[in-house]
């Protein structure tokens, strides 16, 4: 082999190279190149479909795609959920799910047909939901200290109403029973509607509900708000105490996370990562999420990783104690 040749190989070798480079960030940068859909595994009108609407109109402009939303309702979100774990890992199915999807139901149900933590590629936090801890209007009960010592007194003659067995007001309220040695008994709904319709008529002693959909009714002074479950206390209600100042270390909020098939390219998640934290901090959408309610987060994958874990340690252990089971 001639010295020229030989020579000449370094730089075949280097233009490979740059060729690799080229199409590697063409392949990034194509990305999307078509529609991407979102599913909500609760039916449309809730909160977790408002959230997806609303971000999917924004990542709809920046990505210069359609962003679709699809609504797969059912078996306590496990139906959607488990059709997104089961999706091509390309980026354009993607689960926006809750903590219930995300770190509760694994333990919840007996059979689950996948698993959070190893089925999925976390995307994003994108928000959180306090919620309230809600007695009727017509109790003679002003503080959470006061609901606190009259449920202690009755035992288990005290009730409580929620939105469900197995959702967050359910968990949220055994946690609650466990860290004060209450023995109130659950009544479940179908629904946080019907629950908090009988809390105004004063059939239950006391519920926990998220904020968005207890606020009308705290509102209007047909219900009467105690606490809150956030960690902080509320830019709107400043007055109101957290549950955590009566009860250390306590905290339940609902969170809403953008998941993707586990798989999913590294470059795909950090593509749509970066995009919905920017979403999030786009003064009219966040101001629209803000109004409902919402307490925005963003973040890193790896943030939001550790949150499903340490979720999915807390919540397994409330479930075993109270031996809680959704099938």
């Amino acid at each position: 082999m001639s010295l020229k040749k030989i020579m000449q190989i370094p730089a075949a070798i280097a233009v490979m190279a740059a060729a690799s480079v080229i199409g590697s960030t063409a392949a990034v940068a194509a990305y999307p190149d078509k529609p991407i859909r979102i599913i909500v595994p609760y039916p449309a009108g809730g909160s977790v479909d408002t959230l997806a609407r609303t971000l999917g109109q924004k990542l709809s402009e920046d990505f210069k795609q359609p962003i679709v939303v699809e609504n797969r309702a059912g078996g306590g979100s496990t139906i959607g959920a488990s059709y997104v774990a089961e999706s091509e890992p390309d980026g354009y199915t993607l689960l926006l799910g809750t903590s219930a999807a995300l770190a509760v139901n694994v333990s919840l149900y007996k059979n689950l047909s996948y698993d959070p933590i190893k089925d999925f590629e976390p995307v994003i936090l994108g928000a959180k939901l306090p919620s309230f801890v809600l007695i009727s209007s017509k109790q003679n009960i002003k503080t959470i200290q006061e609901l606190n010592e009259s449920l202690k007194k009755l035992g288990d003659s005290a009730n409580y109403a929620t939105s469900g067995n197995g959702t967050p007001s359910h968990l949220g309220t055994e946690l609650y029973k466990r860290e004060l040695g209450l023995s109130a008994v659950h009544v479940p709904y179908k629904g946080g509607a019907p629950a908090l319709a009988d809390m105004v008529a004063n059939r239950a002693n006391f519920m926990i509900a998220i904020v968005p959909e207890s606020t009308p009714f705290v509102q209007s002074g047909q219900l009467r708000a105690l606490a809150v479950t956030s960690t902080e206390r509320l830019p709107d209600y400043p007055d109101l105490p957290t549950v955590s100042e009566i009860v250390p270390g306590y905290s339940l909020e609902a969170w809403y996370a953008l998941v993707a098939p586990a798989g999913t390219p590294a470059d795909v998640v950090a593509t749509l990562n970066k995009a919905v934290n920017a979403a999030l901090d786009d003064e009219e959408i966040a101001g629209k999420l803000k109004a409902t309610g919402f307490q925005l987060a963003g973040g890193t994958p790896e943030e939001l990783h550790e949150l499903m874990v340490s979720e999915k340690a807390k919540w397994k252990k409330v479930i075993e104690d109270a031996h809680i089971t959704a099938g």
